[in-house]
């Protein structure tokens, strides 16, 4: 996201009109009607006319997030998060200032698949061509001052050594090494100290040179626009962009070849525990079995099964969750909780049991009934509002999915059985390769330490990602 540090940079929110607008939008349980194009440099667009508001969402993506970092680690989101720091012309408060007085928004931002840009205005003319003219500049003409770079790579410095005293992202970084090794997914997007503290903004220059490129980007679009002004606006953001060829397809994800446990000793009276594997990828022809399948194993909160066997059962744990982060290439499948230090061993060996139960046996018709309901149920809640929509367009774009996902989405929900979840997960999950990971003082170690555990951030998923069918900002959800 935007750097925060030195002025209020989270662009405000909108005025008044437009924030009633967006709690209004309510919204209908048809999935919108998506039109889908080309710019004439190669971008891909998707678009949504939505005439109730007077109002336009923006995201653009592209193929740029940590993935491309290759031997500078957090070279992409230190490049997306630089973007309004400087542009076209215009300063950070310059920015910040021309966005506020037109009550529009404007964010940037990075995690591994992809970085992007997102902007919302009101379509009364001043107001969207402040905003446009602005975003345009951002994307095509950023300038990353010397100035603020420093202050934004020492920022990203010290936040780097904060993340070194939280045991959950001590945990999150290790799974995932585990779990990825060399592959680009295993890198964390923050970068290292190492990396941050080498970075330069001729890095930065060199990295939106090569990913900032009309053939790398998807554009979503959703308001109150027709289709020919929506095709102006697309060709507009991308006429100012670098010339250069989409990103390479990343290399496949291999599957582990045997399961490890690693303790990482911590000053803590709770250990966090994660266990995970690679999981799916966007488009995968087991995505609706595994997806329901773990909203009924630990995405469905207080309900699922890990809750009512760590938490309900045996008080081991205030949560126990699992979801699948699917990606461009596979992402990980992943189980966690938090507990008291001299009962990880035990509220572990439940969560594992739990998983290995639910792939021999599958779902009861009630569990699964039940969970079809609750998705489907909530799912208009989920394209509810334009905000929401542009970025399921941006996910549906970048992936590749079909334009019917929308639409279809309840549908594919609806269609899976029993039969199939437990198939898919005896095929996909595989117990005895998972990586474990504890994050604690060793039992007994410190008993003097040991506290009951309470709910904290920290003892949050790594990723709402399971819980959703859709994109969380770019991101892997």
């Amino acid at each position: 996201m935007l750097d925060n540090s030195k002025r209020k940079q989270r662009w405000p929110a909108l005025c008044a009109l437009a924030l009633m607008g967006l709690l209004g939008a309510g919204a209908a349980a048809a999935a919108p009607d998506i039109e889908s194009w080309q710019t004439q440099r190669g971008a891909k667009v998707l678009f949504v006319q939505a005439a109730d508001l007077p109002m336009i969402d923006v995201r653009v993506v592209f193929a740029a997030g940590s993935a491309r970092d290759a031997d500078k680690p957090g070279v992409a989101s230190l490049t997306a998060n630089m973007l309004g720091e400087g542009a076209g012309g215009l300063d950070a408060d310059s920015i910040a200032e021309r966005v506020e007085g037109v009550g529009a928004e404007l964010s940037t931002g990075a995690e591994r698949d992809m970085a992007w840009a997102s902007m919302r205005s009101l379509t009364e003319p001043t107001a969207l061509e402040t905003a446009v003219d602005t975003l345009v500049k951002v994307l095509a003409e950023p300038e990353f001052p010397a100035e603020d770079f420093a202050r934004v790579r020492q920022n990203r410095l010290t936040a780097l050594r904060l993340a070194e005293q939280d045991p959950g992202s001590v945990g999150s970084k290790a799974l995932y090494r585990a779990v990825f090794g060399d592959h680009p997914y295993g890198s964390d997007p923050s970068g290292t100290p190492e990396s941050v503290g080498a970075m330069r903004r001729e890095d930065l220059q060199a990295f939106h040179r090569r990913y900032y490129t009309p053939a790398n980007a998807t554009i979503a679009i959703v308001g109150a626009l027709d289709r020919p002004q929506a095709e102006r606006l697309a060709e507009r953001l991308t006429a100012g962009l670098p010339e250069g060829p989409a990103a390479p397809a990343l290399p496949p994800v291999d599957d582990l070849a045997s399961g490890g446990a690693q303790q990482i000793a911590f000053p803590s009276s709770q250990t966090h525990v994660y266990a995970g594997q690679p999981g799916m990828r966007r488009g995968d022809p087991d995505y609706f079995p595994l997806y329901v399948g773990n909203h009924i194993l630990g995405g469905s909160g207080l309900v699922s099964l890990l809750m009512h066997e760590v938490r309900e059962k045996r008080g081991l744990s205030y949560s126990a969750y699992s979801y699948f982060a699917p990606m461009a290439e596979r992402g990980p499948m992943i189980m966690g909780l938090q507990t008291q230090n001299a009962r990880a061993e035990e509220a572990s060996a439940v969560m594992l049991d739990t998983l290995e139960r639910f792939i021999d046996e599958g779902p009861s018709a009630d569990e699964l009934d039940a969970a079809v309901k609750n998705i489907t149920g909530g799912f208009p809640l989920k394209i509810a509002s334009n905000s929401k929509v542009v970025q399921y367009l941006a996910m549906i774009g970048f992936y590749g999915l079909p334009l019917d996902y929308l639409d279809r989405f309840s549908e594919r929900v609806s269609a899976v059985t029993r039969e199939e979840i437990r198939d898919a997960y005896r095929r996909r999950v595989h117990p005895e390769r998972l990586a474990v990971v504890q994050v604690g003082r060793a039992a007994g170690e410190d008993a003097a330490a040991e506290a009951a555990p309470e709910p904290s951030g920290s003892g949050a998923p790594l990723s709402d990602a399971a819980a959703q069918p859709a994109p969380g900002g770019g991101g892997e959800g």
